[in-house]
């Protein structure tokens, strides 16, 4: 019997188990109510005298060996629980790592950032909610203009002082005040109006305004810049620059790109003249400068401003305008590449 007991001993010693299940099997099968050592506690009492000793010994030597075989196996298989619970299964092959989208206005933007950025121009950014003087007066549209109804304006708490910004051309305002000349800067941001919104149009889009005040220059410059520009963004060398009206600017432009009419799509786009118009630009007023303290007799320059969101349309062929602002994750995910 006491030979039985020590094969038991070596057997608990060279138990290993992988899971909590197999240890606790283990655990009944020696330490349970039913279990073997409870089997060899009860024939102690057929043992000779002179064995009783050395048989209860191994008893005990095997409950002590079980016992701590037990303890050793719970604490290395909850550590190795925890350390997956933390790390993972460390040899499973890793997964790809789900890449977010870049939203096409940021695309765009950033696209026309980097093309001026070429030449020399800086980005300036200023507030969304502006005062009267930045976004209207400065721009030589004094109260009671009529140019003002161009655009329909969001006010703020009643305040006819204070108003969401129609323009980035404020932005430009406050870049003189604070800088002298030479002056390159282009102002990318969000802009307000009260339009209804449609397919086509929105209450809130965004525009990239550029600006260029220095010791002689002229209408020419302006087309060089614009030229450059078209070529780079859309890959279309051919512009044309048409008369038109704007309070901060004189002369005043609207450019034109040809855009070509080789498919169906560009034909709708261009209303089948294969021209688009892109952007609005001209030189800037003598006021314009006078209200931010740049002498016009010394100093010229130039301005043009362009939508983001038309240009977004235009290059990635959307058709609502509403699609930028509705967060649709579908819309978005087809931008992953770009």
């Amino acid at each position: 019997m006491i030979d039985k007991i020590r094969e038991h001993i070596a057997e608990v010693e060279a138990f290993i188990a992988k899971s909590h299940d197999e240890v606790e099997t283990f655990r009944i099968k020696y330490l349970g109510k039913k279990g073997l050592l409870n089997d060899f506690f009860a024939e102690f009492k057929n043992v000779p005298n002179e064995q009783k000793k050395e048989f209860g010994q191994t008893i005990n030597k095997l409950k002590t060996v079980a016992t701590e075989k037990v303890n050793s196996l719970k604490a290395s298989l909850s550590n190795e629980d925890d350390s997956k619970g933390i790390y993972g299964d460390l040899t499973r092959p890793g997964e790809p790592i789900e890449l977010g989208s870049r939203h096409p206005i940021s695309i765009v933007k950033n696209k026309i950032i980097d093309i001026f950025s070429r030449i020399g121009f800086n980005v300036s950014e200023g507030p969304e909610i502006e005062d009267d003087w930045h976004n209207f007066t400065a721009l030589n549209l004094p109260e009671y203009h009529p140019a003002r109804d161009m655009q329909d304006t969001f006010f703020i708490e009643k305040d006819p002082d204070v108003l969401l910004r129609t323009h980035t051309s404020s932005v430009q305002v406050r870049y003189m005040e604070n800088n002298k000349p030479p002056i390159r800067t282009i102002s990318p941001g969000r802009v307000y109006r009260n339009e209804a919104i449609s397919a086509r149009s929105h209450c809130f889009f965004h525009q990239v305004e550029g600006l260029y005040v220095d010791k002689g220059v002229s209408f020419a410059d302006l087309k060089q810049t614009l030229q450059y520009f078209t070529t780079e963004m859309f890959g279309k060398s051919k512009i044309r620059l048409r008369p038109s009206y704007f309070p901060f600017t004189e002369p005043s432009a609207e450019v034109d790109v040809y855009w070509g009419l080789e498919t169906e799509t560009d034909y709708k786009m261009t209303k089948g003249t294969g021209w688009l118009e892109i952007m609005g630009c001209g030189m800037v007023d003598p006021n314009v400068l006078k209200n931010c303290n740049i002498d016009p007799e010394v100093y010229s320059g130039f301005a043009f401003g362009m939508g983001i969101d038309r240009i977004a349309l235009l290059l990635h062929q959307i058709p609502d305008i509403r699609m930028f602002s509705e967060n649709d994750v579908r819309f978005l995910e087809q931008f992953k590449s770009l």
